[in-house]
This record gives C-alpha cells, sequence and structure tokens, in this order.
C-alpha cells in the first residue's frame, strides 16, 4: 500500500512539474511575441530591440576599456572608487549612447552602482516615450 502510495504521488508531481513548464513556455512565448510587436518583456536593463539593431552580441566600447577590470564584480561590492570609474563614464556620454552603453555593460558582465542604473533607465524610459 505504502508503495503505491509513493508512485501515486510521484506521478502526480511530474505531472504537476510538466503542467509548469507547459505555462512558463506559453509565457515566455507571449513575451516574445510582443516583444516582436514592438513592446519590451521587460527581462532586461535595456530592451534588446532598442539597443542592439543587429542581432549579435558584439561588444561596443565607448572609450571605457578600462572598466574591464570590473566585470565580475557585484554592484554592491564596488569599491568607492571603481564605482566613481563607472559614474565618471556615464556623465561623458551623450543622452542617446546610454542605452548601447548599458547592454555593452551588460555584454561585458559589469555591474552598474545602483544610482548609475536608476539614472540610465529614467533616460531610457523617456527615450521609449519620445
Amino acid at each position: 500500500m505504502g508503495i503505491t502510495i509513493l508512485i501515486l504521488f510521484e506521478w502526480r508531481a511530474r505531472k504537476q512539474n510538466r503542467e509548469e513548464q507547459v505555462q512558463e513556455a506559453l509565457a515566455h512565448a507571449e513575451r516574445k511575441r510582443q516583444n516582436q510587436e514592438g513592446e519590451c518583456c521587460g527581462q532586461h536593463l535595456v530592451c534588446e530591440r532598442e539597443t542592439l539593431l543587429q542581432t549579435n552580441a558584439e561588444i561596443v566600447y565607448y572609450d571605457d576599456e578600462e572598466l574591464d577590470a570590473m566585470a565580475g564584480i557585484k554592484a554592491e561590492d564596488l569599491s568607492s572608487s571603481q564605482a566613481d570609474e563607472i559614474r565618471s563614464v556615464f556623465r561623458t556620454l551623450k543622452e542617446n549612447d546610454v542605452p548601447g552603453w548599458c547592454r555593452s555593460m551588460q555584454l561585458r558582465n559589469i555591474q552598474l552602482p545602483e544610482d548609475v542604473r536608476e539614472e540610465a533607465l529614467l533616460i531610457v524610459q523617456e527615450r521609449r516615450q519620445k
């Protein structure tokens, strides 16, 4: 009897897992469809449709090669001088370069300090509304 209950429990868990996978796939397909229609899926700091006109993942540098030394460091673990370096580069950018620069930072695995990230998001949101 215990084995039968265990088998039923396992069967039910697998069935539920399959249903969750189907729901997740449907949600992903819906986000992808919306993204193709011109709406951002909300999964990126900056929507890929707006930042990458090409589908390649080529890194574009904005005269900021020195920031590569910060790759892999979490935003909260950046030293104050490292955060200041990122802020300095950010402040030299033209407004229309901000989305591409953010995408470049993501591709290079460089996390932005919170204040820079928030300001970049504001700029990108303003550009989307224009």
